[in-house]
């Protein structure tokens, strides 16, 4: 009993003896990996809080990768610490990621999207926009979709790589917008009695603003009317507003001036001809 005891004991003293200094450095650097790769986490989202251009999601995305990719370091260190080949290891990981990257392809593009998007914000929550037939307000931007809310109450959700590869049209993104009313006349009808009732119809606008100055212009002889335009510009936010003003006010303002607002109409003449025998 004594005996096997000491064999025991041997063994133990021996494994301690050889393994005991990898134990210790492999846990040391465990731990120091950590600690150091939490540290870096933080320190690269601090330093991308600076930027006003660069999303919070993004910044804990990064963050995140910083992270992971500390903690990928220290456990092959950890695995080198004891002897563990990891060129083979790491050769197997590059395989697996190989693979679930072709796997992965169009939510890894999306992915990629939405980090482009983030970083170089064509749009911002709650603008308004048009890419790909799409159109809504933002109501969220994430790494794979951004949800848009349109202007009746429907909820839709859109990959990133659809609104960052296609042409996209933010309505909300300047401070101002130009408004474009067409007011078509009687070919009979005065012009200049036109243009003076469109403005005084715009003077009474509260939310039409002075600069740029509102134009009145003679825009295109039409098969029924005389189509004059009337360009003035408001704030974004008052866009619609203004334009169903205008239209409601310009219509009241012509019938009391004496204006004809034509239907469309065409002129049709009828020659005979008397046909040989």
């Amino acid at each position: 009993m004594d005996k096997n005891t000491s064999e025991i004991m041997d063994q133990v003293i021996t494994i301690i003896t050889t393994f005991g200094i990898d134990v210790v450095g492999a846990i040391a650097i465990l731990i120091v990996g950590w600690i150091a790769a939490g540290w870096a986490q933080n320190v690269t989202e601090r330093a991308l809080s600076n930027s006003k251009r660069i999303d919070m999601t993004l910044q804990k995305f990064f963050g995140s990768i910083v992270r992971y990719t500390i903690v990928i370091f220290t456990v092959l260190a950890v695995l080198q610490q004891f002897g563990v080949q990891t060129t083979s290891f790491l050769a197997v990981l590059g395989a697996a990621g190989l693979a679930i990257g072709l796997a992965l392809q169009g939510t890894l593009s999306n992915v990629a999207a939405g980090v482009m998007l983030m970083i170089f914000r064509p749009f911002g929550i709650d603008d308004f926009i048009e890419c790909g037939g799409l159109g809504g307000t933002v109501v969220s931007l994430g790494l794979f979709t951004t949800e848009l809310k349109t202007p009746d109450g429907v909820f839709i959700v859109a990959p990133n790589s659809q609104l960052w590869g296609g042409a996209l049209t933010n309505y909300s993104r300047n401070p101002t917008r130009r408004v474009k009313i067409t007011l078509g006349i009687d070919y009979g009808d005065s012009i200049d009695l036109a243009i003076d009732t469109a403005k005084e119809v715009v003077a009474n606008e509260e939310l039409v603003i002075s600069d740029p100055e509102p134009q009145y212009v003679v825009g295109e002889m039409a098969d029924s009317s005389v189509n004059i335009y009337v360009l003035v510009w408001v704030k974004t936010a008052d866009y619609w507003t203004v334009f169903f003003n205008l239209n409601k006010n310009l219509k009241e303002a012509c019938d009391e001036a004496g204006i004809t607002i034509p239907y469309p109409q065409r002129s049709i003449h009828i020659e005979t001809r008397d046909l040989p025998k």
